[in-house]
């Protein structure tokens, strides 16, 4: 049996993936106050640098960015995973 609190390749990641491409894709109004523009703040930390180090902090800023969403990406999946498992334990005890 697959344990679906684990975060692994399964259908609910493949669910979860399908969410993301299609509903989780249109942004409310709200959403947009709370998006975080990171190209543009790797262009103002950027345009602050010497010309000498900008290769070198851009690269460590292009590491950040996929570190953050890999950071985000786990944690969004893990809390959607574990409600999913909620509900449907919630859902189980009733018809028990």
């Amino acid at each position: 049996m697959n344990n679906f609190r684990e975060i692994n390749d399964d259908i609910l990641r493949e669910w979860l993936s399908y969410r993301e491409e299609t509903e989780l894709g249109y942004l409310t109004q709200e959403d947009k106050k709370h998006n975080i523009n990171f190209d543009e703040i790797v262009e103002n930390v950027l345009k602050n640098v010497p010309k000498q180090n900008k290769k070198y902090v851009k690269k460590q800023l292009d590491i950040l960015d996929k570190n953050f969403m890999d950071y985000i990406c786990y944690w969004n999946e893990k809390y959607y995973r574990n409600g999913f498992c909620d509900g449907v334990q919630i859902i189980v005890g009733c018809i028990l």
